[in-house]
């Protein structure tokens, strides 16, 4: 990632202030919200925004971290509506037993531990981008969601940001992404293991 955001820094560097918020936040949110952006550069751009925020004294970056934070957490809620409105009719408009099974792990995985992994997800390319509109679909609660798509767009999002601007100063702090990633990681496995230690056994079906 080191090596990527370095040179999103010669290209943003550049950018006029508007332009350069502009630029980050669009990507930011098309990543998140819209499908087709799995495959833009999430935590590269992150890291190489806080860099250009530490280099330039024309970048502020409290504005940058709350247009990210919002491109970030607005682009989940938008593929969270997706997911809720286009995706499970949908997937209800199936008659295949084995989609309906499906259907119903995922509610079950999202009622139990859905929370976690909308938290999580942003710290997995491709993974952060498919997530919402699986929780959408899935018919998580909306509550829920709400708040794991705030906490999860505040610690990647502003997270991240931060990394990459203190890292111009404070070498170590470049490792601190990983390490808030890694935590929340942790804490989700742990969070699925517990929820399916404690779920109610199905009754097997006689041969």
């Amino acid at each position: 990632m080191i090596e990527l955001a370095a040179s999103f820094d010669e290209q943003l560097s550049s950018l006029a202030p508007f332009f350069f918020y502009l630029i980050v936040g669009v990507i930011v949110f098309i990543e998140t919200g819209i499908l087709l952006g799995f495959f833009l550069p999430g935590d590269s751009l992150l890291f190489s925004a806080g860099l250009v925020a530490a280099a330039h004294g024309n970048i502020n970056i409290v504005i940058l971290v709350t247009v990210i934070f919002l491109a970030a957490f607005f682009g989940d809620q938008v593929g969270f509506v997706i997911g809720r409105v286009y995706g499970r009719p949908y997937l209800d408009k199936r008659q295949s037993k084995r989609i309906q099974n499906l259907i119903i792990r995922a509610d079950r995985f999202y009622e139990q531990t859905g929370w976690w992994a909308v938290v999580t997800a942003r710290f997995f390319p491709w993974v952060r981008t498919f997530v919402p509109v699986i929780a959408g679909a899935s018919r998580m609660n909306y509550y829920k969601f709400l708040s794991a798509n705030a906490l999860g767009a505040f610690l990647w999002g502003v997270g991240i940001t931060l990394a990459g601007f203190y890292a111009a100063t404070i070498p170590w702090v470049k490792t601190s992404s990983y390490a808030i990633a890694g935590f929340f990681i942790t804490a989700s496995i742990v969070s699925m293991v517990w929820n399916y230690s404690r779920r109610p056994q199905e009754p097997q079906e006689k041969s």
